[in-house]
């Protein structure tokens, strides 16, 4: 994984086990966060298509006292609320990238309105329980997207890449396929939760010194699509806490952007839409060779 952001900064990637602990903030666990998200896509400078797609979902449960006999005060029965936010890299090499990214996201929507309960509240018990859903629902959409390829030869050897984060009050869960990105700015702390799942990183993890896998970095392992047979979903969940920042990213804005330059942004003062127009700048101005998807979130006490 020899792109631009690991080698120029990698003092900059820190781990979030070292921070989780170290001066946390006190804050209300049980009140949910206020939270403001951006985002923003771009074909970049040299391609034609953007074959990049992303959403920000707000999921709600509602509960009304209709009658009853108690003294109800207002607020007693608080909505309910979790985000999911999602950003998906169409394949550039293989057929119809940007339709294999936009299914992806509407195969993925379609299985989860058919879920008998939606995640509302995060208890760490239920955690191996989340992640056997997570991988039943990466094994129904790789069906979907294999199907689709089946019936339209057009579109047969298209993949995408998908990263999602799916937050649940101050509890963050990423799912992942692929090399798209997720990062969490936390104290002017820049923390990768993602790892990439590509030829590159599999050398890495072998002992090959790093300059030797470059050519290698973008030669997926892992991706929707693509015929393969199976989809392998990395999946974690960490706390949030007040002055957290989230950043999905696909491979066109990390190319093109130091880690410490990802830093740098995260922590400033600005808005998220703001902080995602930044930094998609940054990548233009650095060349902008691939499509650029930013997805921001910034978590504060209420």
């Amino acid at each position: 994984m020899a792109t631009a952001s690991t080698e120029s900064s990698e003092t900059s990637i820190h781990s979030l086990e070292a921070l989780a602990e170290a001066d946390r903030p006190t804050f209300d666990l049980l009140a949910n966060p206020r939270i403001e998200f951006g985002a923003i896509t771009d074909p970049g400078k040299v391609r034609k298509n953007n074959e990049d797609h992303y959403a920000v979902v707000r999921r709600t449960r509602s509960r009304k006292i209709l009658l009853t006999s108690l003294n109800a005060q207002p607020g007693e029965l608080p909505d309910d609320e979790a985000y999911v936010l999602i950003g998906a890299d169409g394949l550039g090499g293989g057929n119809c990238g940007e339709v294999a990214s936009e299914l992806v996201l509407r195969f993925g929507w379609d299985l989860a309105s058919r879920q008998a309960q939606w995640l509302m509240k995060f208890d760490p018990r239920d955690w191996p329980k989340i992640q056997e859903t997570l991988k039943r629902i990466a094994v129904q959409i790789q069906e979907q997207m294999l199907a689709h390829s089946r019936k339209d030869a057009a579109t047969a050897g298209m993949g995408t890449t998908w990263t999602c984060a799916y937050v649940v009050g101050w509890h963050v869960i990423i799912a992942h396929v692929g090399d798209s990105r997720a990062y969490l700015s936390r104290r002017d702390k820049l923390l990768h939760l993602t790892t990439e799942q590509t030829m590159a990183q599999k050398q890495k993890e072998m002992g090959l010194p790093k300059e030797d896998t470059t050519k290698f970095r973008h030669i997926l392992t892992n991706a929707f699509g693509c015929d393969n047979d199976k989809v392998s979903i990395e999946s974690a969940y960490h706390q949030l806490e007040p002055g957290d920042r989230l950043l999905l990213c696909s491979d066109g804005l990390y190319d093109m952007v130091t880690d410490e330059q990802l830093r740098a942004a995260l922590h400033t003062i600005y808005p998220a839409q703001r902080t995602c127009e930044s930094l998609r700048d940054q990548a233009l101005a650095a060349g902008g060779r691939d499509n650029v998807t930013i997805v921001v979130a910034d978590f504060h006490a209420s």
